[in-house]
């Protein structure tokens, strides 16, 4: 069982930045963010390998940064130049094995969540 634990979410205004962190109880091979916004459906916004490799969604990409302190197997995920449609309740999630980077922001695959922080971004 992985427990995992997120924080970091707030309020900000649009083009501020906010980093999530996502405590986890143990080690895990593959760590992922989702995100669910108000009426709409749970999507993958960006994914880490134990190796250090990553996959984001296209709207992540060039905003977000997804990182892992092995150390201490935590999750961050830093978010710059946020927009309104940013906002919604963030997830951490992980799952024990490795799966192929194509599946690694589908949400059925991971076993474990996060209780997810809100992000809320106004004009």
């Amino acid at each position: 069982q992985v427990h995992l634990a997120e924080s970091g979410g707030g309020s900000v205004q649009v083009g501020g930045s906010l980093r999530l962190s996502c405590a986890a109880s143990s080690y895990t091979y593959t760590m992922a963010w989702f995100r669910r916004a108000p009426g709409k459906e749970r999507e993958g916004v960006a994914a880490i390998v134990i190796d250090g490799s990553t996959t984001y969604a296209n709207f992540a990409k060039g905003r977000f940064t997804i990182s892992k302190e092995n150390g201490k197997a935590t999750l961050y995920l830093q978010m710059n130049s946020l927009k309104p449609e940013d906002t919604a309740m963030y997830y951490c999630a992980a799952l024990m094995s490795w799966v192929q980077p194509e599946y690694r922001l589908e949400a059925a695959w991971y076993a474990y969540w996060g209780q997810g922080t809100q992000v809320t971004v106004s004009s």
